[in-house]
């Protein structure tokens, strides 16, 4: 049969099968443009983005701890009274779980003895002679006591071990930022000291403080 002017053409196989795969590619691209999410830059969604970041995550948190440990700081030789009165009373009413050990907010003010790869022993009046206090400077700040000293900071929080390790590292690093880094932490020997700090009860005869602040004076 020959088509007529009024009636339609008929459609080619080939030609039928390229509109489809256009109306599919059209459906495709408008798909994607709807779920198509804008990142705002340095926004939190942006951060995730880029990956999980130790120095600003150190920068954002130290503030935190400080600010927590400041304001449920004990007394040093407070503290000792009542943990030799009731350890886990104490604990319960001072300390964080840490898992090995709890960590436990303290201040104390006093003179500086000889240290050692930046850890000084410190006479503090008041403290049983028995116990040992130190607190730590540097270069190396040791231990997770600051990322845990909130309990706010969870494992579950990161992706995995390591960047939970790095976020212990990095809040240490922005204390040392914030608190020793206009301390001539090689010269303490002799002088007097305040300080605010934590510190994990694994040995009650020695207690190793990481400060959140600290003060020196001439003696």
């Amino acid at each position: 049969m020959t088509p007529t002017a009024s009636s339609p053409l008929p459609i080619s196989r080939p030609r039928r099968r390229l509109l489809m795969t256009c109306g599919f590619l059209a459906l495709l691209v408008t798909a994607m443009v709807l779920d198509t999410r804008v990142i705002e830059i340095g926004s939190e969604a942006d951060q995730r983005q880029a990956g999980f970041s130790p120095e600003q995550y150190g920068a954002e948190q130290f503030p935190i701890v400080q600010a927590h440990v400041v304001e449920r700081a004990v007394e040093a030789s407070e503290l000792a009274n009542a943990l030799a009165t009731d350890k886990a009373a104490t604990i319960d009413e001072h300390g964080v779980d840490a898992g090995i050990g709890p960590v436990l907010p303290v201040s104390f003010s006093g003179t500086v003895g000889e240290g050692k790869a930046g850890m000084y022993e410190v006479q503090v009046p008041g403290l049983p002679e028995a116990l040992t206090l130190r607190v730590q400077t540097g270069p190396a700040i040791n231990g997770t006591d600051l990322r845990d000293a909130t309990g706010d900071i969870e494992f579950g929080q990161f992706t995995n071990q390591i960047e939970y390790q790095n976020a212990g590292a990095a809040i240490n690093n922005a204390m040392k930022q914030a608190v020793l880094a206009d301390i001539d932490t090689a010269a303490l020997a002799g002088k007097h000291i305040e300080v605010t700090g934590v510190f994990k009860l694994i040995n009650p005869a020695s207690w190793m403080v990481t400060p959140v602040r600290m003060s020196v004076q001439q003696p």
